[in-house]
């Protein structure tokens, strides 16, 4: 075991399992629930509706009735009907870890939340789908950063690797993201397990699948590798993006980090538009560039220009 300082990339709270199916004799909710601003009144139906097949037997309906709770802020009722259901539900169990390790509605308890975020990583299901997945990269999260087990980054590693599961489109695209970072990251090179290889792998197969902070680390990856003309390519398609918001809802992914990961690309591609690298030279362009990057996240920029400063850049 060893401990890790906290990751950068990783201080947000537990990531939620917010994708569940719904069947086609449930249009009618599926229609309530996809409204952009949904009414008190509409909510209440909603409510109604979801009770009625919940106590019909329907336990697709007594999650989403559970889950429609938790989205409202009802945590109590939500804690009720995700508790009455874990056993036969993992995305209930799963919502459960989540309310304990983020203390939602009860009180916070990080080893109840990785008791339960195992058992979800463990159940031996076909139905079991993505949440698994997402489980794996939570309890990889936890490890990496020391929060309700003790640190470890070979656990972390070994736990993302699961929930990565070979770059499957339906994986965690969290746990392909964080496995190319955590490959390049200083305390892994200080641990003699660079991987380059990996890396470009783990992050390809996230920022082909639309995570915006993946594309910019990918952007960094080539730069540092030299393929200059990939890193200009991708690192000006990254700059096109202006609607966080949307990317956020679209993707799933904050919007914290989504900024963060434009600024990366961006920079990547002002540097590469100043020196003439993969790009014909502007130096005029790159300042913009370099401006805006400045403007979106001041920390990160001033990390990378300090990169250059030293040379490693």
């Amino acid at each position: 075991m060893e401990n890790t300082t906290t990751s950068k990339f990783l201080n947000d709270r537990f990531s939620r399992f917010f994708k569940f199916s719904l069947t086609e004799n449930d249009k009618d909710i599926r229609e309530e629930m996809m409204q952009p601003e949904i009414s008190a009144e509409s909510v209440e139906k909603t409510v109604i509706l979801l009770k009625e097949k919940a106590e019909s037997g329907d336990s697709q309906a007594a999650f989403l009735l559970g889950q429609l709770h938790y989205e409202e802020g009802r945590y109590t009722e939500a804690e009720i009907i995700f508790d009455g259901i874990k056993d036969e539900d993992p995305r209930a169990l799963y919502q459960l870890a989540v309310m304990y390790y983020d203390g939602l509605g009860t009180k916070e308890d990080l080893g109840k939340a990785m008791e339960l975020m195992r058992r979800v990583a463990l159940w031996d299901s076909s139905y079991v789908g993505s949440v698994r997945h997402a489980a794996l990269y939570n309890l990889g999260r936890a490890y990496l950063e020391g929060y309700g087990v003790q640190a470890s980054s070979d656990e972390a590693e070994r736990l993302w690797l699961l929930a990565a599961d070979d770059g499957n489109p339906n994986a965690s695209v969290e746990a392909q993201s964080s496995l190319g970072m955590f490959y390049c990251r200083p305390e892994t090179l200080d641990l003699t397990k660079k991987d380059p290889d990996s890396a470009l792998f783990c992050l390809k197969a996230s920022a082909e699948r639309g995570n915006v902070y993946a594309q910019g680390h990918l952007t960094a990856c080539y730069y540092q590798r030299k393929l200059y003309s990939r890193a200009a390519a991708l690192g000006e398609r990254v700059c096109g993006y202006e609607d966080t918001s949307a990317i956020a809802r679209h993707t799933g992914c904050l919007e914290e980090f989504i900024r963060k990961g434009i600024t990366i690309a961006m920079f990547y591609f002002a540097r590469c538009l100043y020196l003439g690298r993969g790009v014909l030279q502007n130096r005029d362009r790159a300042k913009r560039y370099f401006t805006q990057a400045a403007r979106m996240d001041p920390e990160i920029c001033q990390e990378l220009q300090m990169n250059v400063v030293h040379g490693r850049i």
